[in-house]
């Protein structure tokens, strides 16, 4: 559907010293932009990618400064991206590499996360492929994607339980496969999130409220201080997979890349003493 973008992936990391040198220094991608808000409890979101968002696919990192661990479950299947130079970063870094197929390697990111490298020179448009998902009925979920949200059918096989949709050609696609029995979110659960012109946001919540889908949070505006105010709306689909559509149009104005997110991103962890006060206290970080 004309307009729309595949935006970002949500993951929510135990280990943000580690998962930042597993993107920055294996992946080979560079911050977009980091912030750090007192919610209510400390908490720092990282944006993540292989250039700025307007036209690449990128990772926002979400870390809370109590929790050490989340339960992975079977909903996030991996991301697929392009680059011999990740393969290559890997191996120097001694990080664990197992070759799926001819060419193709999955790393595992702190968390559990995989990321399956294909071992070819990197793309000059954005070298990320695909997000790849757990469904429990994959004619029904193809039905939300495409028949709901407007998504084109790149390829389906009905042999292999899978099917290929994206917004555009040139975008990062997402891949739905079946997997046995129901989709387990743990809860490391994350989200992907996609832009649309902002008036069609009222129409996208009035499809959901007329097919009877879920809207886990109605059309509601966010605003960031000095930066511009943001239409979100959050949906669930069939298994409950997060989906979160913002206006284009503000959106390409707060996802600005930031020139000092390195410099911020570093100094938040080098000042981040939760687990010393954690062990001092005799405790450990919970495992959400």
């Amino acid at each position: 559907m004309a307009g729309r973008r595949a935006l970002h992936f949500v993951f929510k990391v135990g280990d943000r010293a580690r998962t930042a040198r597993f993107f920055r220094e294996l992946l080979g991608m560079s911050l977009c932009c980091f912030c750090s808000r007192p919610y209510d409890g400390k908490w720092s979101k990282t944006m993540v990618g292989y250039g700025p968002e307007d036209n690449h696919f990128v990772a926002e990192l979400t870390y809370n400064y109590g929790v050490g661990e989340y339960r992975l479950g079977n909903d996030f299947l991996g991301i697929t991206l392009v680059s011999s130079q990740a393969v290559s970063n890997a191996k120097k870094l001694g990080w664990p590499l197992k070759e799926v197929t001819t060419g193709i390697f999955e790393a595992e990111a702190p968390g559990g996360y995989r990321f399956y490298l294909e071992d070819k020179e990197q793309l000059k448009q954005d070298p990320v492929l695909k997000v790849t998902l757990g469904v429990s009925d994959l004619q029904k979920s193809v039905n939300y994607w495409s028949g709901l949200l407007g998504m084109k059918i790149y390829e389906k096989d009905e042999g292999k339980q899978r099917a290929l949709l994206g917004y555009a050609d040139n975008q990062c696609k997402l891949e739905l496969k079946t997997i046995a029995g129901a989709v387990d979110h743990g809860t490391a659960f994350g989200r992907i999130a996609f832009s649309c012109p902002k008036d069609e946001l009222p129409n996208i919540e009035a499809l959901m409220k007329k097919e009877n889908q879920r809207i886990l949070t109605p059309l509601v505006s966010l605003d960031t201080p000095g930066k511009a105010t943001v239409q979100v709306i959050i949906l669930a689909d069939p298994d409950g997979h997060e989906i979160c559509f913002v206006g284009d149009e503000a959106f390409r104005d707060l996802s600005k890349v930031d020139p000092n997110g390195d410099k911020l991103l570093d100094d938040a962890m080098a000042a981040d003493n939760s687990d010393k006060w954690f062990a001092a206290q005799k405790m450990k970080k919970a495992a959400a």
